[in-house]
């Protein structure tokens, strides 16, 4: 397309989504599901919206695919520099608002939601209550990953894949129930928001 058209590139790439790590506390490496699972989508990009817990865990995911992130609540000063609080991260064409979600007033999505009311993003990730929350409202996505090593009441621990295709966002939460074995197949939470 020539002339005053802007071109649309389609950029398909996945995005590993990851909170609420709680490392070492909940283990002393990344679970192997976890690994096994970013892995298997062969993941580009990864997001963590915060509660690592220690600033190796940081390195362990960078490892396996570059990190941007954010600090959340249990995060000490050193993640906190090295991240902040709140971010957007612009990658393949797409704007995703990257926050913990902790806060005083209201539930953690409606915090989440908020802190980009006024932000041109297409997706707002977030952790905190350790809640897989998948939701298509008002043209972006909420999504929340859970934790994949503290479930805490949830019946599963769980990660994200955020498929990036065009303008084309497709998120699924996908859960195992031993943190310790990579299951032979991983349940689907959540898939294109729609619950399972």
């Amino acid at each position: 397309m020539s002339g005053p058209f802007a071109r649309v590139d389609t950029v398909s790439m996945r995005i590993g989504l990851v909170a609420d790590t709680h490392l070492p506390r909940f283990g002393r490496s990344l679970p192997p599901p976890l690994v096994a699972g970013l892995q298997q989508a062969d993941v580009s990009l990864i997001l963590h919206a915060g509660d690592f817990t220690e600033p190796e865990v940081a390195d362990w995911l960078s490892a396996m695919a570059p990190l941007e992130a954010v600090a959340g609540t249990i995060d000490g000063p050193v993640l906190t520099a090295r991240f902040g609080r709140r971010r957007i991260v612009s990658v393949a064409g797409v704007r995703i608002g990257l926050i913990h979600g902790d806060g005083q007033t209201g539930n953690t999505p409606e915090r989440a939601w908020a802190a980009f009311a006024n932000d041109d993003v297409q997706a707002i990730v977030y952790g905190h209550s350790h809640q897989p929350w998948c939701e298509f409202r008002a043209g972006r996505w909420l999504i929340n990953p859970g934790s994949p090593s503290d479930k805490r009441r949830e019946p599963l621990f769980s990660f994200g894949v955020l498929t990036v295709n065009g303008a084309t966002l497709h998120p699924r939460i996908l859960a195992y129930p031993d943190k310790t074995r990579v299951p032979a197949q991983f349940t689907v939470v959540a898939d294109g928001g729609m619950p399972h």
